[in-house]
């Protein structure tokens, strides 16, 4: 028995117009780039997602007590999520960490460089915040918003896109209740955020109280990283959101 692998059945090549009507449309330049980026990285890395829900009951609280009082400085929960993120990079240094090409070396990033998915007319595009431990939520959060309008507008340049430590994917402003993004290589994990939902939990008394939940989604490199890890890693975003002070 040979000890080679089957290779891949090939692409299915039929003519579709011979079931109706078909209109040919070429991908675009920067979406054909990023699907065969997303398709080399999601081959390339045992992908594996974990799910939970954070409870911002309190940081909504906060977070609109804020806005009330501060209307030309309203805060948002991206940036906090950026914050929380670089907490928990520095609890678990191994999720801020890169693997090589051939799997045989794991090189500890000192920095932390958030990377924010982009949904462009063109496709993907993940511009890269530098040094999110040095900033506060209000810079992150101008940072932000200068960079997706760029990358709609005129577009981003591969300097703007490199160097990440970590991604976040959020959906919050469309829906779903999870999702498994693909991890952005060399990076070994990304963080997808769902709309927030509210539920009915017992309290410690065992009565129902209404609690604001957000769903997070955890796509994690299992080379690098162990599901324990991924669970106590989601935990402390959530646990950083719950503490978080805004100022």
């Amino acid at each position: 028995m040979s000890d080679k692998p089957t290779p891949m059945l090939p692409w299915p090549a039929e003519d579709l117009s011979a079931f109706g009507p078909v209109e040919t449309q070429k991908l675009g330049r920067v979406q054909h780039y990023v699907g065969r980026v997303m398709h080399r990285n999601w081959v390339s890395i045992p992908h594996v997602t974990h799910h939970d829900d954070a409870d911002i009951t309190g940081f909504e609280q906060r977070r609109k007590a804020w806005n009330s009082a501060h209307p030309a400085q309203k805060r948002a929960l991206l940036p906090a999520l950026v914050k929380a993120s670089v907490d928990a990079l520095r609890r678990y240094p191994q999720f801020n960490s890169a693997l090589s090409a051939d799997g045989a070396t794991l090189y500890a990033r000192q920095y932390f460089h958030i990377g924010i998915a982009v949904d462009v007319p063109a496709g993907l595009l993940v511009p890269v915040v530098r040094d999110c431990d040095q900033k506060d939520s209000a810079q992150i959060a101008a940072e932000i918003a200068a960079l997706s309008d760029k990358a709609r507008g005129k577009g981003l340049s591969m300097d703007e896109m490199s160097g990440g430590c970590f991604t976040l994917s959020s959906l919050g402003h469309i829906g779903g209740t999870g999702f498994t993004p693909i991890i952005n290589a060399p990076e070994v994990a990304i963080l997808g955020i769902c709309r927030a939902r509210s539920q009915f939990l017992p309290d410690k008394a065992g009565n129902p109280e209404l609690r604001l939940l957000l769903p997070l989604s955890l796509s994690y490199d299992h080379r690098v990283i162990n599901g324990a890890d991924a669970a106590r890693f989601v935990c402390a975003i959530g646990e950083s959101l719950a503490t978080y002070e805004f100022n």
